[in-house]
């Protein structure tokens, strides 16, 4: 009896032993992404979160040829970088779109929605052929309501439906302008915090379709760097920056900073950071006060001067050009705004136009004067509330005028 009694033991130990290795073995899930960062003639990348440790890689065909496909080199997910992994195209032909799916830990996942990413086409600065035509989308303030950690009454947030509307325009790429997550109390003091509220932002389902299948680049503004209103003090400064790097997919960034640059087509794109060397608003006595600091001040003069381009577009949080000292607008610092003007006017720069969010309402700023022709678009909000303007701007556009009528305006 006793023999019995023993063996039955061993079987049930078994038993536990190999539901233990089941549930330990569970496969891997993505749960955030994929979402398409930078494309260039050669190379795109594609950003995915898995919920464990796992082994992710990328396959990918171009379309109208199935048959032929590339796999991207195998990336392991650790605990470390919050199972992030940013996979590279890297076989890829200029003008090309592609079909892809991803691989976790050998097993191909279907995706929910379209999965398509393109190479950018190729063109030659100075040769007679037209540049590649192309469209993008520009937004900034993206809250997702958490009622746990949301102030009591109305939701800040809302309307999400506004991703499947972006969606439906078809852009090549979409630029985020800042505050594309909005920080709580509980995020900005952790590691865990911030992955957190980045992991929850991408939660909603109304922007899986378009990280799926459209390109993105990203500045910050205060509410995605710390706390409200936040500058160089922030004591988690160097944990901030490092979570936008590891979540967004840029081709470039500063070592110190997240300020970069990209080219599509004959348009260079200049990703300013209002952020880092920021000396805080109610700060009167450092001088000079300075939001970009001197170093990159120096990159983005020196990049203007060497840039090509027929279009420059300067992406900052806040508004360049509205003359008002009031809120976090540029005119609160008013010796560098003078000194980035002075250097734009010296270089005899053309066809600049600055693309700024943070204001939650839309306007179109323009200073034409001493040489100066510049235009400053406000994107704002995508999802956060919105505020009606509360002064009177010298330089706002007072008619409807079209992006196309705008371009048309450059010589």
């Amino acid at each position: 009896m006793k023999f019995k009694i023993l063996k039955h033991k061993k079987a049930l130990y078994c038993l536990l032993f190999a539901f233990n290795l089941q549930i330990n073995a569970e496969a891997a899930k993505i749960v955030s992404g994929p979402i398409l960062g930078y494309s260039t003639l050669k190379e795109v990348l594609v950003w995915i979160q898995t919920d464990q440790a796992s082994k992710v890689a990328l396959e990918y065909s171009e379309i109208g040829n199935p048959r032929n496909k590339f796999i991207s080199e195998t990336i392991q997910t650790d605990y470390k970088t919050g199972f992030i992994a940013k996979l590279i195209a890297n076989r890829v032909e200029p003008g090309k779109s592609y079909n892809y799916n991803l691989l976790v830990d050998g097993k191909r996942i279907k995706g929910e929605h379209l999965q398509i990413f393109q190479a950018q086409s190729f063109f030659a600065y100075g040769s007679h052929q037209e540049p590649p035509s192309f469209s993008f989308a520009l937004g900034s303030c993206a809250y997702v309501n958490e009622s746990e950690f949301d102030v009591p009454g109305k939701p800040y947030g809302g309307e999400y439906f506004i991703f499947n509307s972006i969606l439906s325009k078809k852009p090549d790429f979409m630029l985020w302008l800042g505050d594309n997550i909005y920080l709580r109390e509980p995020d900005w003091d952790s590691r865990t915090g911030f992955l957190h509220r980045y992991r929850h932002q991408r939660g909603i389902p109304e922007l899986a379709p378009l990280f799926a299948s459209v390109h993105h680049y990203a500045i910050w503004d205060d509410h995605d760097f710390g706390p409200n209103d936040s500058d160089s003090s922030f004591w988690m400064r160097e944990t901030s920056e490092e979570m936008f790097k590891l979540h967004w997919g840029n081709p470039n960034y500063a070592k110190e900073g997240i300020y970069g640059s990209f080219i599509w087509g004959d348009v260079q794109f200049f990703l300013l950071d209002n952020r880092t060397f920021r000396t805080a608003n109610n700060n009167k006595e450092i001088g000079p006060r300075q939001i970009l600091g001197e170093k990159q001040f120096q990159w983005f003069v020196n990049s203007l001067a060497y840039s090509k381009a027929t279009f420059k577009f300067v992406a900052i949080g806040g508004q360049f050009l509205n003359p008002n000292p009031i809120f976090e607008n540029y005119a609160t610092y008013p010796q560098e705004r003078n000194k980035i003007l002075s250097a734009i006017r010296d270089l005899k720069i053309k066809n600049l136009i600055f693309l700024t969010g943070d204001r939650h309402h839309t306007e179109l700023n323009f200073l034409q004067e001493d040489g100066l022709s510049i235009y400053d678009f406000t994107i704002s909000p995508l999802t956060s509330r919105y505020h009606s303007p509360s002064e009177k701007n010298l330089y706002g556009w007072k008619e409807p005028l079209l992006i196309k009528e705008i371009l048309e305006r450059f010589p």
